[in-house]
């Protein structure tokens, strides 16, 4: 089973991830534009089971802005490490906080509030696959 290891910006904070990501793909919503400082947010969806902090869990702090998403940060340097998915039952790790997995987006979510366009040739939902709540609905590039 492969294991990936990834830290905070600082490095107080240590994670692992197991296994393969549940899928890839970039967030446009307003929300992960805002929490992550860029245009959009690369995420990698895994098992919670799958996600483990391996060090410094004593400083690990919870944001909460909506029921859908506990973002999860180092309280001493700021640095972004994972986003809870409760209502998914999956948890996003940041694609730059394990960079020893192979990135690979497979699709972009919250395509509608994109101040990015990217062509790419990749499925671009209004807002989530049907399978995880959304419309289903795809928008154009």
């Amino acid at each position: 089973m492969t294991i990936h290891k990834g830290a905070c910006f600082c490095g107080a904070v240590e994670i692992e991830v197991t296994g393969e990501p549940e899928g890839m793909g970039y967030c446009h919503c307003r929300s992960c534009r805002s929490w992550s400082g860029g245009p959009l947010n690369a995420f990698t969806l895994w098992k919670p089971e799958a996600v483990r902090i391996t060090a410094g869990a004593e400083h690990v702090a919870v944001f909460q802005k909506t029921p859908i998403s506990r973002r999860h940060y180092c309280a001493k340097c700021g640095g972004h490490l994972m986003t809870d998915h409760p209502t998914l039952g999956l948890v996003d790790v940041f694609a730059a906080t394990v960079p020893t997995v192979a990135f690979a987006a497979g699709v972009h979510v919250n395509y509608a509030e994109t101040v990015l366009p990217i062509h790419d040739g990749l499925p671009k939902f209004r807002d989530f696959p049907a399978a995880f709540g959304g419309s289903g609905e795809c928008v154009a590039e």
